[in-house]
Formats: structure tokens, C-alpha cells, sequence
């Protein structure tokens, strides 16, 4: 639990902290002590040593002197001080040393959340996996040394206790993080619904699996996957990490209840770890991709800033022109001692003009901050008179025959800002397409009809070379550009913005570009008015 959620003075925090852990520790010692080999502690799942590797990931090497304190102190309670005092201060600074070296290496090589990506995850496994089979080697050694194994059973002891202790670290370790994670991320996900769902899915196929499975050798463990599976899928290592300890906890019931040898529990333990490791697998996976969708979708949105400062910069054009126009008549009207109605009508043209403008600066604000649109029934005709209009200079420049074709009487229900951008859009990569071509042979065309039942498809046309069957697959893509200084955004951009509008934009294939867009109509103008 974060240190900020418990009122203890800072001076005796560390302490209270210590104290807690030393407490906890031991608990999960006594309650994980199941089929021990020869009475020492060589279980089949050790998840105390998860606890206190996330403590002195926490606290760092001032974890060492409660967590040696926690493992003489079970040395004692939970075992009966098996081995001499000198042996069991031996054993217990090794066991200290060894688990406190694997989270050293934690703290150094993974700054942050261990488990955040598959990298990490795989180095966090990698570092589990040789750090406790070298501190097995060692404890075990050491009993040999003591007389408290027999020599024959070294290599037995040796894969049962490390086997334990990784098992007990890949279940636990990801449960524990969460738990004293400073977000709090486990008490959200333990409130969800969909939590309560997959848990309760594990203790059915845990009831499967050892109830009805039981007597043919498990055969139905693999129904495990199924709660593990959909908890990584939809919660990312999180759900994992929960529905992973869920399970072992469940396995461990199912254990004691059935009474099953020890040989049978290790192997059972085993399939648990690589269990968990596939659900945080799936998990890391999961996550990978929202962290890069939610990146990529701040980029875009960032990207579509840019392409609409053109639009911004129109949209203003004609309220702050007009502003300068009537403020410079007001200035004249007072200038001859005008202050009648004349005066009083040019000042409500000012302030409108004002309104119009900050209502233009509101929409651009609300889009890129939270996505929200302002729609409006818009003319098709003014629609494209609008995006064609800023053309005008690059028509002439380019000797482009620019051909707008009349619209029919329809209204769409749009954001003008928004779909003005995709259409002046579609009319540069039009104009780039042809800008190659020589005199009389550059042509683009922007045209409008009725599309079936309450629908309009707007149309954008150029007479160069159309997309090729391999470049019309990832054209609307992001970052799939075909211009060397283009960041392959504007068409994506486009085609989100067109579906916000309940549209769809596609390109055609042919010797020629074509692109359309189908948006719904709102019926003729006059309908609409």
C-alpha cells in the first residue's frame, strides 16, 4: 500500500513498513509450507519470495535486513529451526543474498513496471529463471553440507526447489506488483464486472478440471487457459496477473482437498507457471498494442492540426477581413460626428463578425481536445465552392483545367470546418498527381450527385495515374505516403473524419485517380432550411 494512504510519522514509517512486510512474509510462509521434502523448506510453491522481491524492488537493499529477519523468523515458527542456529543464520543469509541479487538486478536493468512490455517480461523471466536456480544451488549445497538431505536426493531437492521458488516468483510476483502499485490499478480491475466473470469461469473450470479430471490424470487441465486467456485478452497483464493467482490459489485447494502426492503437486505446480507465463505473455501483447494505439492516435490527431491550420486559416479569413473592413468604417462614421443607426448597424456587423470567428477558434479547440464536432446543414454546392475556391491561384499557376460541376440540390448534415479539410485534401493530392503532366492534359474535376435513397457521393477526379492494386490496399493506412516529404496522415485523417460522419471514402482503381465520398443527405435544400 502506497505510503501516503497510512498516517505514520516519516521518521518510523520505514519501520512500520519493515514491520508489515516481516508479517506478511511469514504468513505466506506457514500458509504456502504444503508437501515439504524432509521438513526444510523445499515446497512445491514458495510465493512468499515474491513479496519480498517487489519489497526491495520498492525500498531497495535496506529490504535485506527485514526479509532476512522474516526468513529466520519461519525458519523458526513455520519449520521448527530444523537445522542448528549457526546453519540456520547460514541458510537464511544465502537464501537473503541470492533473492535480494535477483532483485538488484531488477532494479537496475528494469527501471519502472517490470512487467510492461513482452522485452521486459522476458527479461524479468530470464533473471527469475537463473537467479533462483543459482540460489537453489547454493541452499541446497549448504543442506548437504548441514547432513539434513541425503546425498543421493541432492539432485531431487535440487529441481524441487527451485522449481518452488520460480514457480511461486512467475504466479505471484505480477499480483504482488499490482497490489502495491501507487495507481491502484488492482482495486479497478477487481471492481469490474468482467473481473467477477472470468473468476468465476476459473472456479468452474477448476471444478472441471480436478473434480471430473482428477481420476484420468488431469486430462482437462487445459480448460485453465480459457479464464487466463479472456482475463490477459481483455485486461491486458493486469487481468493476467489476477486471474493467474486465482488459479494457482485454486490449484493449491484442489491439492489439499484431493490429498495428492507430492510428485503429482510438482507437476501440477509446473503447468501453473507455464500457465501464467502464456497469460502475461498475451497480456504484454495486449497492452503493447493499446499503448500503441493510443499513441498513434494522439499523433494523428496531432498531424491533424496541422492539415487544418489551412482550414483555420480560411475560416478566418472572411471574419477578420470583415472586421478590419467595419471597424475602418466605424472609425470613419465617428470621424463625421456619425452616431445613429448607421453607426449602431456597423458595430452589430463587427461584433458578428467577432462571434463568427471565436466560434470558429471554439470548434477547431473542442475537436483536437476531445474528438467533438459541431454539425450544421451545409449546401453540397456551397460545399464544394468552399474547397475549390482556395484552388483558384493553383489552377492558374499549374495551367490545371479545374472543372467544378453544379451540385445538386441537397443539404448534408456535416462539421463544414472538417469536411472542407477533406476535400481540399483530395484536391491537392489531385493537383500533385497532375503536376507533371504537360499543358492540356492536367485535368481535375469535383463533382456531386444523388447516391440512391438519401445519400451523396461526392466525387474527385484527375487525370493522372491512378493507385495500383498493391498501393490501393494501404492507402488509407497512416504513415503510407507516396510523396517523399509527405508523413502518409492526410488520407487517414480523412477517412476517420468521413466515418465520424456516418461516410465512407474509397479510391478506385482505373487508369485514372478517382476518389469518392458517400455521405447520408438530409433531403433538398429547401427541406432542410
Amino acid at each position: 500500500m502506497p505510503a501516503s494512504r497510512i498516517a505514520i510519522p516519516e521518521r518510523t514509517r520505514p519501520f512500520v513498513h519493515g514491520l508489515f512486510f516481516v508479517l506478511a512474509y511469514v504468513a505466506l510462509d506457514w500458509a504456502s509450507y504444503l508437501h515439504p521434502m524432509y521438513g526444510l523448506n523445499i515446497t512445491p510453491w514458495n510465493p512468499s519470495l515474491a513479496l519480498g522481491l517487489v519489497y526491495w524492488f520498492r525500498v531497495g537493499r535496506i529490504a535485506a535486513i527485514p526479509w532476512f529477519a522474516a526468513i529466520l523468523i519461519g525458519e523458526g515458527v513455520v519449520r521448527g529451526l530444523p537445522a542448528t542456529l549457526p546453519m540456520t543464520l547460514a541458510l537464511s543469509a544465502a537464501l537473503t543474498l541470492g533473492y535480494g541479487g535477483i532483485a538488484e538486478a531488477l532494479r537496475r536493468h528494469a527501471v519502472g513496471a517490470v512487467l510492461q512490455d513482452r522485452q521486459r517480461l522476458l527479461f524479468w523471466l530470464a533473471i527469475v529463471l537463473a537467479g533462483t536456480l543459482l540460489t537453489s544451488g547454493i541452499y541446497i549445497a549448504l543442506l548437504l553440507f548441514a547432513g539434513l538431505i541425503p546425498v543421493g536426493d541432492g539432485a531431487v531437492a535440487m529441481v524441487r526447489f527451485w522449481i518452488g521458488d520460480w514457480v511461486g516468483i512467475v504466479v505471484t510476483m505480477p499480483f504482488f506488483w499490482l497490489l502495491f502499485d501507487a495507481d491502484d490499478r488492482l482495486r479497478a480491475y477487481l471492481l469490474r464486472w468482467e473481473t467477477a466473470a472470468y473468476a468465476g469461469l476459473a472456479a468452474l473450470m477448476l471444478w472441471v478440471s480436478f473434480g471430473l479430471g482428477g481420476a484420468g490424470e488431469f486430462q482437462y487441465f487445459y480448460l485453465l487457459f480459457l479464464p487466463l486467456v479472456w482475463a490477459a485478452a481483455r485486461q491486458g497483464v493486469a487481468g493476467a496477473a489476477i486471474a493467474a493467482f486465482a488459479l494457482q490459489a485454486g490449484i493449491i485447494v484442489a491439492v489439499q482437498w484431493q490429498n495428492l502426492v507430492a510428485v503429482t503437486v510438482f507437476e501440477l505446480q509446473l503447468l501453473g507457471a507455464v500457465l501464467a507465463a502464456v497469460g502475461l505473455f498475451i497480456g504484454a501483447v495486449v497492452d503493447e498494442k493499446q499503448r500503441v494505439s493510443d499513441e498513434l492516435r494522439q499523433s494523428l490527431r496531432l498531424a491533424a492540426a496541422g492539415e487544418m491550420a489551412g482550414a483555420l486559416a480560411h475560416e478566418l479569413n472572411q471574419p477578420l477581413t470583415a472586421l478590419s473592413i467595419y471597424a475602418s468604417a466605424c472609425e470613419q462614421l465617428l470621424d463625421r460626428g456619425e452616431t445613429g443607426e448607421r453607426l449602431r448597424e456597423t458595430i452589430r456587423r463587427l461584433v458578428q463578425e467577432s462571434r463568427r470567428a471565436g466560434d470558429v477558434v471554439q470548434r477547431l479547440r473542442d475537436f483536437f481536445r476531445t474528438g467533438a464536432t459541431r454539425l450544421e446543414r451545409v449546401a453540397v454546392g456551397d460545399l464544394l465552392a468552399a474547397a475549390a475556391e482556395r484552388f483558384a491561384a493553383r489552377r492558374a499557376e499549374q495551367g490545371v483545367a479545374f472543372q467544378v460541376d453544379p451540385a445538386p440540390p441537397l443539404a448534408l448534415l456535416v462539421d463544414r470546418l472538417q469536411l472542407e479539410l477533406v476535400l481540399r485534401n483530395l484536391l491537392a493530392n489531385a493537383f500533385d498527381a497532375v503536376a507533371e503532366l504537360p499543358p492540356g492534359q492536367a485535368r481535375i474535376r469535383l463533382s456531386a450527385q444523388a447516391d440512391g435513397d438519401r445519400r451523396v457521393c461526392i466525387s474527385v477526379e484527375d487525370s493522372g495515374l491512378g493507385p495500383s492494386r498493391e498501393a490501393a490496399a494501404q492507402l488509407f493506412e497512416a504513415f503510407q505516403s507516396t510523396k517523399a516529404s509527405g508523413l502518409g496522415l492526410g488520407l487517414a485523417i480523412s477517412r476517420a473524419i468521413v466515418e465520424a460522419h456516418g461516410g465512407s471514402l474509397r479510391a478506385e482503381l482505373g487508369d485514372h485517380g478517382v476518389f469518392r465520398i458517400v455521405l447520408p443527405s438530409e433531403g433538398e435544400i429547401s427541406d432542410a432550411a
